[in-house]
């Protein structure tokens, strides 16, 4: 339990439902390992994990060059262009090691999610210059795989990939390349499939665990199928859940052994409150019967920046065959973003910078829709009292529902 988050947690109205839960803590700069004044650094939370009798640790390592190449509210401190590889692995990565290496933790199982939102984008965003530059030399192939030959000899650290999540890989024309590009790199890697423990779904995202009252992305209304319709623009894939069984199906089929597993980030994709659907649509016409049965209430299902949805099912292991865990990697109260294009910068971390996407008064990247970001948010990762409250409130299955066995 992270001691920073929980208390700030329980200090909002309500917030005793959840300030109990594991939530993951984000290396998100060189900084962030030894800590500040005001932060607690890597050691801290591990030794607070073994003050707490903890068996688990959830940690984020998410500083590669070019980092969020085609976004920037998560710019980070490292470019290629300046040769900061180097400086990723001699003082980003390594630091990290030696002290995961330490044989005073290794009884806390620590699962590392590994750089989000930086594989994927080889797949997808290629005409963005910083990603086609994350592409090559110095990338993000090499950064990871740096990572890995530094965190697969050390028994107690269980690394996953991010596999980022239905609403951007899931068409054919991007799953099948992103299985490849992804598999390719850990077999690249010293101990090839023993250097993870498997992936990592909807982190930071808020793609619904499951499409209830749309099962059958096939189904036939008003003349077409309904993956055809405007929300899911032909994506076959409409929830993480079987976007996530699917995604270690196809890993297993590129060798990976069956022991390979997936984490599911619920932290905000729970979408409850009143507008949560009740029942599926009795329309014919196919792009209302989509809306009015999806659990997904986001304009478009690229808007990725604080939207208005709910946390979703707490931490929970084992919820499905091949399916890990239900996990918290992004802890509901972080913002994604900065709101205002009038800003300050983050004085630990200047980096960071307005994205539109974040901005309600704006239209996202799809063009036709409005972004939906919620008004008012801080920079990312910084503390969101509005955010948290709505999601606290919007919660499904509501936050007093103890954790345990999802609904199928």
């Amino acid at each position: 339990m992270n001691p920073e988050w929980s208390s700030k947690a329980e200090a909002e109205p309500g917030g005793s439902a959840i300030a109990d839960q594991n939530t993951g803590v984000w290396l998100d700069r060189i900084g962030a390992i030894e800590g500040t004044d005001t932060k607690m650094g890597l050691r801290a939370h591990l030794d607070k994990a073994l003050e707490q009798g903890a068996n688990l640790f959830t940690v984020v390592v998410y500083d590669l060059p070019n980092r969020d190449c085609k976004a920037v509210a998560s710019n980070g401190e490292l470019l290629i262009s300046e040769g900061d590889m180097v400086r990723y692995k001699n003082e980003f990565i390594n630091p990290i090691a030696e002290i995961f290496a330490d044989p005073k933790y290794q009884s806390i199982r620590i699962a590392a999610v590994i750089e989000i939102d930086s594989l994927p984008n080889l797949v997808t965003n290629l005409d963005i210059p910083k990603c086609a530059e994350a592409n090559g030399p110095g990338g993000y192939r090499e950064g990871i795989t740096y990572a890995l030959n530094k965190f697969s000899p050390i028994k107690n650290v269980y690394s996953y990939i991010d596999a980022a999540h239905s609403g951007w890989l899931g068409w054919d024309s991007n799953f099948d390349p992103a299985i490849t590009l992804i598999a390719n790199v850990i077999k690249g890697t010293d101990a090839e499939w023993d250097s993870v423990a498997g992936f990592v779904t909807n982190t930071a995202n808020y793609s619904p665990l499951v499409e209830t009252y749309l099962p059958n992305p096939d189904k036939n209304v008003g003349g077409g199928p309904i993956r055809s319709a405007d929300f899911y623009e032909w994506n076959p894939n409409f929830d993480e859940k079987g976007y996530a069984i699917e995604f270690r199906k196809r890993m297993i089929a590129k060798g990976a052994p069956t022991t390979i597993g997936m984490l599911i980030d619920t932290g905000r994709n729970g979408w409850g409150g009143p507008e949560r659907p009740t029942q599926v649509s009795s329309s014919s016409d196919k792009n209302t019967y989509v809306d009015e049965s999806r659990i997904d209430r986001r304009y478009h299902r690229g808007n990725w920046c604080n939207q208005p949805s709910g946390i979703g099912y707490k931490p929970w292991a084992d919820p499905y065959n091949g399916v890990d865990a239900f996990v918290w990697v992004k802890p509901p109260s972080e913002s994604d973003g900065m709101s205002e294009p009038d800003f300050q910068p983050d004085p630990d971390d200047p980096a960071k910078q307005y994205d539109p996407m974040c901005d309600p008064d704006k239209m996202s990247n799809a063009a036709a829709y409005p972004t939906g970001a919620m008004d008012e948010a801080p920079h990312a990762g910084r503390w969101y009292s509005e955010g948290f409250q709505y999601l606290l409130q919007n919660a499904y299955p509501p936050v007093s529902t103890p954790a345990g066995p999802p609904a199928e």
